[in-house]
């Protein structure tokens, strides 16, 4: 028995069928840099996140952070051989949670989101310069009462699809001006 297979060159036209407005929202990161210094209180070098990639409002968000040779930690931890810190990638974590809390505050400005608890947090494999860490969070329980929101939230890292690390991170608002006293630095006024 014998086979055989013909081929034939079919000549199409590629037609863009995507809709404008769909094109922008699919390369378009839900928050860039500029939005997210506008939301958190964070600037460089503790600025830890780069970009939000995905954002559901007091559920989710997905936030990248491109690990550099630059990053000032890794001067000392550790020379020749550089490892992010992990206690870096949970704060990491955080930052990408506190900026999805922090879009539902209004009045942002004046308020901070600080840690009150890290459960749950392991390291699994080491962050080195060049790594894009892909930071996904859960919001797993969220409280507000006048004055005062607490969010207990479940966040992974990964890179190149593989789990670096994870942790439960619990947190609340509270004003920035908190624990600042009455802004004197104890010198008498001249």
């Amino acid at each position: 028995m014998r086979y055989s297979i013909i081929f034939r060159l079919i000549e199409t036209a590629m037609i863009d069928s995507t809709p404008p407005d769909l094109e922008a929202s699919l390369s378009k990161p839900a928050l860039d840099i500029h939005e997210i210094l506008k939301i958190l209180p964070h600037r460089y070098p503790l600025l830890l996140i780069d970009r939000v990639l995905e954002l559901k409002r007091k559920e989710r968000i997905v936030a990248i952070k491109n690990v550099t040779i630059n990053e000032p930690f890794f001067n000392g931890h550790f020379p020749g051989l550089p490892i992010m810190p992990g206690v870096l990638i949970v704060e990491a974590i955080a930052q990408a949670g506190g900026a999805l809390l922090l879009t539902e505050v209004e009045d942002r400005t004046d308020k901070v989101m600080v840690f009150t608890g890290i459960d749950r947090a392991k390291f699994r494999r080491p962050v080195s310069p060049g790594d894009q860490v892909r930071i996904e969070v859960e919001v797993k329980g969220w409280r507000a009462m006048p004055r005062m929101i607490a969010a207990k939230m479940q966040g992974v890292a990964y890179v190149a699809g593989k789990k670096v690390a994870e942790a439960t991170v619990s947190c609340q608002l509270i004003d920035s001006s908190r624990g600042r006293g009455d802004g004197s630095d104890g010198a008498a006024a001249e």
